[in-house]
């Protein structure tokens, strides 16, 4: 399916081992909700890091990046405007995330990224 937003703001973090669950309950169960229901925020898709080998210059390559994180949260925004709005800063802070889980993630990245282009 193609990407319908303007923009993809992109977070990717790891979490500690013994609290993988409370991270994926609260993250799937409140942190999504609480996001979808600020305006401007379209889609939120999940993500886990995978193996990746591919056929690259003709040869099977390996690819692993050192460090990377391994969970990531794919938001489809309207503009960037959404993650400064007073409806944002509310939702990130709501529910059990910021008490119960972002202390225990670490190797935070956040990207924004603007679609250029988009095809089915």
């Amino acid at each position: 399916m193609p990407i319908s937003a303007k923009y993809l703001f992109i977070v990717s973090m790891d979490v500690e081992p013994e609290k993988e669950a409370l991270f994926n309950e609260v993250y799937d169960e409140e942190h999504v909700p609480f996001l979808m229901k600020v305006p401007g925020v379209i889609s939120v898709t999940r993500a886990v890091a995978a193996p990746l080998t591919l056929s690259l210059a003709g040869e099977l390559q390996t690819i692993a990046i050192e460090g990377d994180p391994k969970h990531t949260a794919i938001y489809e925004i309207d503009s960037p405007a959404v993650l400064i709005s007073p409806e944002w800063a509310e939702a990130v802070e709501a529910g059990r995330w910021g008490s119960e889980v972002r202390p225990y993630c670490s190797n935070r990245s956040h990207v924004l990224r603007k679609v250029t282009t988009s095809t089915s």
